[in-house]
């Protein structure tokens, strides 16, 4: 049997549309405007196939460049030997989204912003460095009220 090595091979279910994913592309999808800076996902919309990403970019994160009327521009990095190479592709929107990777960071940003500021009011220094989970503190099991019980597993029987 040969195989195929084409330039979508490999791809059965990576760009196969999810469970009740199917059918139009709603609207919002071509609406959402996108800037140069912005972080986008890159995830291939098997619906279309114009302007879809090679297969080895798909679900890489990467920052917009260049920004057209129907595409983007993305840098990415890809792997190739022991190194990683940027490479700039041109994708369609309809196989980009908004990356949520930075929500988090920028979350934290505001709430640090707002201690910083609430703690200058009062004169406080406020320490902003994240700590790690400390272990649980000491505690004594008491044997008084408690007995211990032993436990032993059932034997198994065959009702035949």
């Amino acid at each position: 049997m040969g195989h195929s090595a084409g330039l979508r091979a490999g791809t059965r279910y990576a760009f196969a549309r999810g469970f009740k994913k199917t059918g139009y592309i709603p609207l919002s999808t071509y609406l959402r405007q996108y800037k140069v800076g912005d972080i986008v996902d890159v995830v291939a919309n098997g619906a279309v196939q114009k302007g879809m990403p090679y297969k080895v970019y798909h679900g890489k994160t990467g920052v917009v460049y260049n920004v057209t009327k129907s595409a983007v521009g993305v840098i990415l990095y890809r792997q190739v030997g022991n190194r990683y190479i940027e490479k700039r592709i041109n994708v369609r929107i309809e196989h980009v989204r908004l990356s949520r990777s930075r929500e988090d960071f920028l979350k934290r940003v505001k709430e640090n912003f707002a201690k910083q500021q609430k703690a200058k009011k009062e004169g406080v220094p406020q320490k902003m460095k994240r700590s790690p989970v400390q272990p649980r503190e000491s505690r004594i099991v008491s044997l008084k009220d408690s007995v211990p019980e032993t436990i032993t597993p059932i034997p198994y029987e065959t009702t035949i």
